[in-house]
């Protein structure tokens, strides 16, 4: 049976993903900072969480040390620092950068120590609109989200011809939730985390003659 890790886990794409990956019968490890917050996910998919900072090189060691090499690694966390520019707290943007990007080279880093070696696997990293767009007042979310749509170009360009695919996903839009509903004049307004899971499903098993390093997902009311 494979194995799955998604790092940045919480109650929207990830736990979408985490169904997804357990209805194909992989084996799903939740990393997140608050590992309460996912006990009704791990019992209903029979995942395993793992409380881990991302953007601490212990913490990220320590994760992979305690598993079994996954086959696919999802790194799906950011962190934002809205505001002026010229008010923005330099430790507030420091974090946001860090938990945006380097938690992403973090994770890639041990990932591909283990699946370098048996020349397979996928690494998939969740972007945003701010992977290629930067917004006002919202400098620090670009910056971070940049940095890990760059670090995704970079592996994908030196390890997919050593069978290690590595893709990015420009997630445009907003995504649909118990608490963020679809407006009825807007059907189809927002991004559904199934939808979104079942892309990253068929990017996973793309055969290597037609791998893609990028999608683009995004509903009809956004501009591109």
């Amino acid at each position: 049976m494979q194995s799955a890790l998604i790092v940045g886990a919480g109650s929207g794409l990830s736990a979408a993903l985490a169904r997804l990956f357990r209805k194909n019968n992989l084996r799903v490890t939740l990393a997140a900072r608050d590992t309460a917050k996912l006990a009704a996910l791990c019992a209903e998919t029979g995942a395993v969480a793992v409380a881990t900072d991302a953007t601490q090189p212990a913490d990220i060691a320590r994760l992979f040390a305690g598993i079994e090499p996954p086959d696919i690694v999802v790194y799906n966390a950011s962190a934002r620092a809205r505001g002026a520019f010229t008010e923005l707290a330099p430790d507030a943007v420091a974090h946001a950068i860090a938990v945006s990007a380097y938690g992403g080279f973090l994770v890639a880093q041990q990932a591909l120590q283990r699946m370098l070696p048996r020349g397979t696997g996928a690494i998939l990293f969740t972007g945003a609109s701010a992977s290629v767009k930067g917004y006002p007042q919202s400098a620090p979310f670009a910056m971070g989200k940049f940095a890990l749509r760059g670090l995704a170009q970079s592996l994908a360009r030196e390890f997919s011809p050593q069978g290690i695919h590595i893709a990015h996903f420009v997630i445009d839009g907003g995504i649909r939730s118990a608490t963020r509903p679809v407006p009825a004049d807007k059907p189809d307004s927002l991004l559904d985390p199934d939808d979104i899971a079942a892309a990253y499903w068929h990017v996973i098993n793309q055969p290597r003659s037609a791998w893609t390093w990028e999608v683009e997902l995004r509903p009809w009311v956004e501009r591109f």
